[in-house]
């Protein structure tokens, strides 16, 4: 299978299949005599963990990190887990910073017509050169 079809099989464009190679996350690809990459199952395989856990958020240096506890023969389980279990404590971080942010757009569209809306009209007032006085007077608050 060439670089074209290992990439559309997997999910990810030829030029990430490059770079995989070329910082190390993928191992030795086979190559025809002409110089073509050519994948089996093990590198297919191996590009789609990659993918995955690149969708999962790890950093291109902790994976490699991870890969290569993968690819020495020594038994680092331990170690595997720890990477993972270290990268599930980041993305639930993060789920909870969007929770966060999803709730208070969430809110902020609840309360559109009583808040969003005469914000909106005093920037415009603003942009037109009417001073804070003014906005005052004609009944707009504080930002």
């Amino acid at each position: 299978m060439n670089i074209k079809e290992a990439a559309e099989k997997c999910g990810v464009s030829a030029n990430t299949i490059r770079y995989y190679e070329k910082v190390g996350l993928l191992t030795t690809i086979d190559r025809t005599p002409s110089g073509i990459r050519t994948f089996g199952e093990r590198t297919l395989s191996r590009i789609s963990f990659v993918r995955s856990m690149r969708q999962a958020g790890m950093p291109i240096a902790t994976l490699k990190t991870y890969m290569g506890l993968i690819d020495d023969e020594a038994n680092h389980h331990d170690a595997q887990l720890a990477l993972l279990k270290e990268q599930r404590a980041i993305m639930a971080d993060k789920k909870a910073d969007i929770q966060y942010a999803i709730d208070y757009l969430t809110y902020k569209i609840d309360h559109y017509d009583d808040h969003i809306s005469q914000v909106e009209q005093k920037l415009q007032a603003l942009e037109k050169g009417q001073s804070s006085d003014e906005l005052a007077e004609s009944g707009h608050k504080c930002l």
